[in-house]
C-alpha cells in the first residue's frame, strides 16, 4: 500500500525566517529554479527562440494538430503527406504576456511514496520554467497580485523571490481577482479541487476580460487510484477535518466517480470558454507538462488570431 506525507506549512511557505528548516521552501527553491531551467533547456519544440505563432504573413512552420483546436485551422493539404494532422503557423510580430498563478493552499503539500515530488514542489518547477521558457521566446511574464509582467532573462529567480518573499498566498486555493488585459494569456496550476462553481466563476472572469488561459491539475498518484483497503482515516487538509471509515475500498469506488465527475465538469467548463486543461500526475517527468503547455499556448493563440 502506498504511504502518503503531508507536508507541513513550514514546506509551503516562503517566509524568509524559516530558511534554516530543511522543509522550508525558501530552502528548497535554488534548487527547484535550478530544475526549472533544466526542463526549459529540454524543450525542443513550441515556443522557442524568437520566432513566434501568430498574425504575422510569415510562414514559420507546421506544427502537429492539437486535440480541442478550430478544424478550418488543419493545412489538409500537408496533412495528406502521412497519417497526421498539421496545422501551418505564421511568424508572431508583437511580444505577449503570460501571467502566472501557482497554488500554495494546504492540498498542494500532499505526496506518496509513489510520486516524484511533493506537489507544490512540481508546481513551481513548471510554473519556472515555463516562464523561462516564455522570456527566451521574448514574451512578457508576470504573477498574478505578486508581480508586475516583465521580460528579464532571470525570470526564474525573479519569481522564486517573489514566492519567497509572499505569506499572504498560503490559504487561497483559487487566484487572486486581479485584471488581465484583453489578448494575454494565464497558466493557472493548482490541484483544482476546489468546488467546480468557484473554479467556473475565477475562470468566466478572467475570460469575460478578453483574456486566453490554461489549467495545470497537479494530481499525486494516490489521488487518482486511492489504494487503500480497510479501516482509514480521512484528512481534509484545507478545512482541517477528519473522517474514519471502516471500508476504505468501498469508499474509493465512490471517490473515483467523483474525481471522473469533477474532472468531466472542467474539461466541459475549458472547452466552453476556450481554454485548455491539462493534468500532470507527479510520477511523471515535468518536461511532458512543460512541452504540452509550450505547444497549446502556441497553439491557442494560432486559433485565437486566425478566427478574428
Amino acid at each position: 500500500m502506498a504511504r502518503v506525507r503531508v507536508l507541513p506549512e513550514s514546506a509551503r511557505s516562503p517566509g524568509r525566517s524559516e530558511t534554516e528548516s530543511a522543509l522550508s521552501l525558501a530552502h528548497r527553491m535554488p534548487r527547484l529554479v535550478l530544475e526549472a531551467r533544466r526542463v526549459a533547456a529540454n524543450l525542443a519544440h513550441g515556443i522557442h527562440g524568437r520566432r513566434r505563432a501568430g498574425t504575422g504573413e510569415s510562414f514559420w512552420q507546421f506544427r502537429p494538430f492539437v486535440a480541442g483546436e478550430a478544424a478550418q485551422r488543419i493545412d489538409w493539404r500537408r496533412s495528406a503527406r502521412d497519417d497526421r494532422l498539421y496545422v501551418r503557423e505564421r511568424e508572431w510580430e508583437t511580444a505577449q504576456t503570460v501571467w502566472f498563478w501557482i497554488d500554495r493552499s494546504a492540498s498542494m503539500g500532499y505526496a506518496s511514496d509513489l510520486a516524484q515530488a511533493p506537489k507544490i514542489e512540481r508546481a513551481i518547477v513548471l510554473g519556472l520554467a515555463l516562464a523561462n521558457c516564455f522570456v527566451e521566446a521574448g514574451e512578457r511574464v508576470g504573477m498574478l497580485g505578486l508581480l508586475a509582467p516583465r521580460a528579464t532573462r532571470r525570470i526564474a529567480e525573479t519569481m522564486a523571490q517573489t514566492l519567497v518573499a509572499d505569506r499572504g498566498s498560503l490559504e487561497e486555493d483559487l487566484p487572486p481577482d486581479a485584471p488581465i488585459a484583453p489578448q494575454h494569456e494565464a497558466i493557472l496550476i493548482s490541484d483544482f479541487l476546489s468546488p467546480t462553481r468557484d473554479i467556473t466563476a475565477m475562470v468566466e472572469g478572467i475570460s469575460s476580460r478578453g483574456a486566453r488561459g490554461h489549467l495545470v491539475m497537479i494530481v499525486d498518484p494516490v489521488e487518482e487510484t486511492f489504494p487503500f483497503q480497510g479501516q482509514a482515516i480521512l484528512h481534509d487538509l484545507e478545512d482541517g477535518l477528519s473522517l474514519r471509515i471502516g471500508d476504505a475500498n468501498a469508499w474509493g469506488n465512490a471517490y473515483r466517480l467523483r474525481i471522473e465527475q469533477h474532472r468531466a465538469e472542467l474539461v466541459e467548463l475549458t472547452r466552453r470558454r476556450g481554454w485548455t486543461l491539462t493534468i500532470h500526475r507527479t510520477d511523471r517527468p515535468a518536461s511532458e507538462a512543460a512541452l504540452r503547455l509550450v505547444t497549446l499556448v502556441s497553439a491557442s493563440r494560432g486559433s485565437h488570431m486566425g478566427g478574428r
